[in-house]
């Protein structure tokens, strides 16, 4: 029989509708992220933008996303999971209707920015949620079930949201997720009653989220931009005012982000760094096999997309399984275990030639998909298994933080390596040597970061055995 610990309900009536409520936010931004790749030529069209613009239609909402997560993840503890996790999916329902409506680029990127606000009050929390009332014992499996909600977001973005694009224009994927947003609202209001603020009483340390986002920002705009020299001044400052944070973080009596718990939270530590490392190692493989199945393979952006899924399908399927397999074994080195099999796939694929078998690509893909299925959960169950009720939502936030950084990172990587093999050129024949270069190059950064990755990740196992 699983020991239940204080303060978690037994009710699973309450269980079901946090999960359903969890699970449901949990499909929107994977889904809108993958689904608006598709739409960016379209939008670009109408809204008569340049490439650079069309990045930061994307770059817009990580950024910000990554800016706010730790800092509504600390809200939350303080004023109420469920109040900020609401107000998040309203924000988004509101400002994912006005983009229906925007007729120029500024005003698209402005919505953007509070669709990464709102992401982040939901996403941010979604897992502190889930935590607040499943006990040890059924926390992994149902953190599987929340995670299967993202990879189904993933898989279904870039299926649903050509079709849309291609049928009904660009603005059809906001009109679809207004209604999911709704529901969703309705669900919170109907079945969930009670929530969840450990943290209550605590003063918010606004001066240290001013710093630690603007911090992030520089550094993550810095990263964006390289080799250029502007990029190195904004890593340099980002770095800078980091320092600053931190100095500032240890005089204060009730920090956004708590030095001492993560120099005293060996699991939370290096969970936390495996996270980062994971995210920057296989973000931009979906990029890369993009440009690799349509200009080298000479695939339509149909066909690519389908190849494509496998991994993000071998995901859902096993992310589950993952989940509740870590609830009865040391999810640290279940999560290990799956860095490896990323390590694998990576390394395999740097091996990809111009005319690789698209089987070999397949089930390449899938093993990638299923690395990440029995990192993921696992992971996310250590780390939010490793503190106090009244950190679930610093540790949530952290979840997402090192998603988010992760996945700018491995943009960052795969673009520089570009610029480098390519330049500010066209895709064209006669640069698809320099792209299988760079694309090959970037498979060896990142299986390298993933062997990293990999030692990081049982770095946290002896904490976890003397927790068992």
């Amino acid at each position: 029989m699983t020991k239940r610990e204080p303060g978690i309900p037994e009710d699973k009536s309450l269980q079901k509708s946090v999960l359903l409520v969890a699970t449901f936010a949990s499909f929107l931004n994977p889904f809108l992220g993958s689904a608006i790749n598709l739409a960016l030529p379209a939008i670009e069209k109408d809204l008569n933008t340049n490439a650079v613009e069309l990045g930061w239609i994307a770059s817009s909402f990580i950024l910000t996303s990554a800016i706010f997560l730790l800092p509504m993840g600390k809200l939350a503890d303080i004023r109420g999971r469920i109040k900020i996790f609401r107000a998040g999916i309203f924000l988004f329902t509101l400002s994912t209707f006005f983009i229906i409506f925007c007729r120029d680029f500024h005003s698209l990127i402005i919505m953007r920015i509070f669709q990464g606000l709102s992401g982040a009050m939901f996403f941010g929390t979604s897992l502190a949620i889930i935590t607040s009332v499943f006990p040890p014992g059924e926390r992994g499996k149902a953190m599987g079930i929340n995670i299967t909600a993202v990879y189904l977001g993933l898989s279904a973005g870039p299926i649903i949201g050509g079709f849309l694009t291609k049928e009904f224009g660009w603005r059809s994927i906001f009109i679809f997720l207004v209604p999911i947003g709704i529901i969703a609202q309705i669900l919170i209001s109907r079945k969930i009653k009670t929530d969840w603020a450990e943290a209550s009483g605590e003063k918010f340390d606004w001066k240290g989220s001013i710093l630690y986002g603007i911090s992030l920002a520089l550094f993550m705009y810095g990263f964006s931009k390289l080799p250029s020299f502007c990029s190195w001044i904004c890593l340099s400052s980002g770095i800078l005012v980091g320092i600053v944070f931190i100095l500032f973080e240890k005089s204060v009596n009730y920090p956004v982000f708590d030095i001492k718990l993560f120099l005293h939270n060996r699991v939370l530590t290096f969970s936390g760094i495996a996270a980062l490392i994971h995210y920057a190692a296989t973000s931009a493989i979906g990029f890369f096999m993009s440009l690799y199945l349509q200009y080298i393979q000479n695939l339509d952006a149909r066909s690519a997309g389908f190849i494509m899924i496998a991994q993000p399908l071998a995901m859902m399927i096993l992310s589950p399984a993952a989940g509740k397999l870590s609830d009865r074994k040391n999810p640290g080195v279940i999560a290990s275990i799956g860095m490896a099999i990323t390590a694998i796939s990576l390394v395999s694929l740097c091996f990809l030639r111009d005319n690789t078998p698209l089987f070999l690509i397949i089930i390449l893909l899938g093993i990638t998909g299923t690395g990440f299925a029995f990192f993921s959960s696992p992971n996310s169950n250590a780390i939010m298994s490793s503190v106090e009720k009244k950190y679930l939502g610093v540790a949530s936030a952290t979840v997402g933080t090192m998603r988010m950084i992760g996945q700018m990172t491995s943009m960052g990587i795969a673009m520089m390596l570009l610029a480098l093999f390519i330049g500010k050129q066209q895709i064209l024949p006669s640069t698809y040597k320099g792209l299988m270069a760079g694309m090959r190059t970037g498979f060896m950064i990142f299986s390298v970061l993933s062997i990293i990755g990999i030692f990081a990740s049982l770095a946290r196992n002896k904490s976890l055995n003397r927790k068992s």
